[in-house]
């Protein structure tokens, strides 16, 4: 499975990494991604997903019911 946030859809971005001579060399900024256990009330049961640290405070004020459809995601897989 990529490194990819499931709800929000964030990954890795290209970077470069400086040195102290400012020589740069190419390297990759990963998204904090968590393994996650969330409470999915609608369908009385829980859901691991694999979630940006965003993501789990989005998650706090809109609810997992509406970033799932924002997302496309069917819960039902998961």
């Amino acid at each position: 499975m990529s490194r990819r946030c499931e709800l929000t859809g964030k990954k890795a971005n290209n970077a470069f990494a400086v040195s102290h001579s400012h020589r740069r060399t190419k390297r990759l900024q990963h998204a904090n991604l968590q393994n996650k256990r969330v409470w999915w009330a609608a369908g009385n049961r829980w859901v691991r997903m694999k979630l940006s640290t965003k993501a789990i405070k989005s998650l706090e004020t809109k609810g997992l019911e509406a970033m799932a459809k924002e997302a496309g995601i069917n819960l039902n897989h998961y």
